[in-house]
This record gives C-alpha cells, sequence and structure tokens, in this order.
C-alpha cells in the first residue's frame, strides 16, 4: 500500500525477534524523526527494519512509550470487515472448543491478534472494549465482523478502560448494535450463577479469568466457612456455595457489586448460607481479626495495586499488607488464596510478597496450588505482561 506511511527501526535494533512475533516497538528502538512524531494515534504504518526492508503493517502511537504495535506480518493487509472476521473467527473457534456455553472472553488483545481490543461475550450479547486507537478508528468494520461471525444480537462499546486515556480517546460507553440489556444477565460458571451488569458493572461486567480459580476453591469448600475478600459480584463466594460450603461471607467496597452477588446466590438457592458486608477491605479485615472471626477459606482477590512498574514497590507492601491481615483469619489447617491481576508484579515478587505477609501474621504456609488465568485469555507467547493474572493457595 504504497500510500502508507513507514517508521524505521534504529540501525542497533536486531528485527529478528519482531520477525519471529513479538508484538511491540518502543519509542528508543524507531528513528523517531518529525514525520514519525506527527502520526496522529491508530494511524496504520508499515513498520522496516533499519534497511528499509518492510516487517510487517503496525499501528502507531507516536506519544506511547509503546510506539507500534503489530497487526500483521503482510505490511500490504487490507484492514477491514474481512480482516477482523479472520482473526474473530479463529477467536472463536478455540472458544468452541473450550466451552460448551457461550460464555467467555471472546477476544483477549494481541495474544488473538487484535492488540488492544478485549471482546467479553454474555451469551447473545458481546462487550467490547476498544482500549487502542486503531481499534476505535476501525469500529464499524470490528462490529460487522463480530457480527456476521456469532449469532449475538447485541454489541456494546464499554469505554472505562484506563489506557483509553493514553491513546486520546473518550470515555463513552454506548450500544453499538442492538440494545442494551435492561437487567442484569444471568451466567452460569462452575456451578454457580452470576449476575452480570453490562452497562454499569466493573469493566465488562464480569470477570471470566478467575474462572479456573473460583472451581480450584469450590473444590476446598464443601462445608467450609469462606471469607470472599475484593468479592465484586461473588467470584469465590457464589463457586464455594454452589460447592457445599456451610456459609460464604462477601466483602466488597460496592453496594452494587454486593446486590448482584446477593441476587446470585438467591437465583441459586443459597441466599440463607450467603452474607455480605459493605467497606473498605483492609478496614473490614482488620475489622474480623478484633471480632476474632475464622474461616476455613479465605480467599482475596484485590485489583491491580502494581499496574505498571511505577507502582510496583507500593503495590508489593499492599500485596503484603493483605496476606498479613488475611492470615489470622483462616482457622488452623485452612486454606488462605491470594491473588494479584499486577502486570508489572511478576510471579515470583508477588509470592515473595505473600509470603512475607503471612509470615508477619505470625503464620506459616505451604503453597498447595499456583493458579493462572484460564484458556479464555491466552498469554501471548512473546508477551510475558500477557500472563498478569496469579493465584496463590497456602494452606497454614
Amino acid at each position: 500500500m504504497s500510500d502508507r506511511p513507514s517508521i524505521r527501526l534504529r540501525s542497533k535494533i536486531k528485527p529478528q525477534r519482531l520477525r519471529h512475533g513479538f508484538p511491540w516497538v518502543y519509542f528508543d528502538q524507531l528513528v523517531m524523526d518529525r514525520r514519525t512524531k506527527a502520526h496522529a494515534p491508530g494511524t496504520l504504518a508499515i513498520l522496516e527494519d533499519s534497511e528499509r526492508k518492510p516487517i510487517g503493517l503496525c499501528t502507531i502511537n507516536p506519544s506511547s512509550k509503546i510506539v507500534a504495535r503489530m497487526l500483521d506480518r503482510d505490511p500490504n493487509a487490507r484492514v477491514g470487515e474481512s480482516w477482523f472476521a479472520d482473526r474473530i473467527s479463529r477467536a472463536l473457534a478455540l472458544r468452541n472448543r473450550l466451552f460448551d456455553a457461550p460464555d467467555y472472553r471472546l477476544v483477549h488483545a494481541e495474544a488473538d491478534g487484535l492488540p488492544g481490543v478485549i471482546i467479553d461475550r454474555f451469551g447473545d450479547t458481546c462487550v467490547l472494549q476498544p482500549n487502542a486507537a486503531w481499534a476505535e478508528r476501525s469500529l464499524e468494520d470490528l462490529t460487522a465482523a463480530l457480527i456476521t461471525q456469532t449469532d449475538i444480537v447485541n454489541v456494546l462499546k464499554n469505554a472505562g478502560g484506563r489506557t483509553r486515556a493514553l491513546e486520546g480517546l473518550d470515555d463513552i460507553s454506548k450500544v453499538l448494535y442492538g440494545d442494551a440489556p435492561e437487567e442484569p444477565k444471568a451466567v452460569s460458571m462452575n456451578g454457580a450463577t452470576y449476575m452480570a451488569d453490562l452497562t454499569g458493572g466493573q469493566k465488562t461486567g464480569l470477570f471470566y479469568d478467575q474462572r479456573l480459580n473460583h472451581a480450584f476453591a469450590a473444590g476446598l469448600a464443601r462445608n467450609a466457612r469462606v471469607l470472599d475478600v475484593f468479592s465484586h459480584v461473588g467470584g469465590f463466594a457464589l463457586a464455594s456455595l454452589a460447592a457445599g460450603a456451610g456459609s460464604a461471607l462477601a466483602v466488597d467496597s460496592s453496594g452494587p457489586a454486593l446486590d448482584l452477588a446477593r441476587q446470585g446466590a438467591t437465583q441459586m438457592g443459597a441466599e440463607a448460607r450467603f452474607d455480605r458486608r459493605q467497606g473498605d477491605a483492609f478496614d473490614v479485615l482488620a475489622q474480623l481479626g478484633r471480632e476474632g472471626a475464622l474461616f476455613d477459606l479465605v480467599i482475596c482477590d484485590p485489583p491491580a495495586f502494581a499496574p505498571a512498574k511505577p507502582a510496583l514497590e507500593a503495590g508489593l507492601r499492599a500485596y503484603e499488607r493483605v496476606a498479613r491481615l488475611a492470615a489470622p483469619l483462616v482457622a488452623q489447617g485452612g486454606i488462605l488464596a491470594l491473588c494479584s491481576c499486577s502486570h508489572a508484579a511478576d510471579l515470583a515478587a508477588f509470592r515473595g510478597a505473600s509470603i512475607r505477609g503471612i509470615g508477619k501474621a505470625g503464620r506459616t504456609g505451604r503453597l498447595i496450588h499456583t493458579g493462572f488465568a484460564g484458556p479464555d485469555h491466552p498469554m501471548h507467547s512473546h508477551l510475558a505482561e500477557s500472563g498478569y493474572l496469579k493465584a496463590l493457595f497456602f494452606a497454614l
């Protein structure tokens, strides 16, 4: 496509890694001349090596540390409805092999060949997060391809992603196709029923990534007293109740999220075994400690305390604090599960912070299981950052 601009690697940058599939090009790897810096976020361009040999098609954001994201190895690829349809078709084929019901993450950004694009499916409705400028510019083609490749009847745009501001995008959510559901969607996972608010809830309405960790916790929950901290819509609590937990207490700062958790418990016929407490999780953990409360299974699944490297040290201290406050609430021989969705905190760092917190609480723990995101959140083979979710289960 001769009308496309080109950007070029610096002479010291070897192109092999990019040719083998690494999807990002950083600011200091490119010749950042005036013309390159002038490109609008989301511009499609041909990436060249230092000898001007094409590497592939990319999208540019000159104001980002990651200036270019690879879209296609073919520099002449036409990014239109058929191009999106091919990507979505492949993503859909994988999910159809993995799941019996159409409730899952359909597109997981770079790992599914669509950088910055998240699509969660809830039966006949998809919630789309176009967290990159190039995807926002291509919404019409992307939505059309999504409709033709699936049997969905509604497509909602969620503009709540924190990276949208970095891309110069708005925060306006809207309906792209069909209608917005008037009521929360009931989603079945691991025998539990979750109520997902697709228009007013957190992120896309439900965290599918914890599916396998919910299942592992549920396997430990029969007849147990369960505490689910940072519960959102009852993720671990409801899975535990479905598996026969004696009781489950859900803790979250969001009243609406806890209301949805209660509705889920009611739909499951488990309302009598479900309780909730709204408040700051650290404060509630401390209060439960003062009350002398004990549980057989305690799960803490906080938001990302270390979403980027500048926040890493503070984030690790926060994870350590969670472990320190939660460990005393675990009955002798009970289980403590600690989770992190922080990109910047790798598994070793998170594990170290968790072990320190358990130790400072005067407890000792045996690590019995390490969990990750479910298979509908595939990890890009060249991006360690895409393996963001960690779940550690300790027997105390």
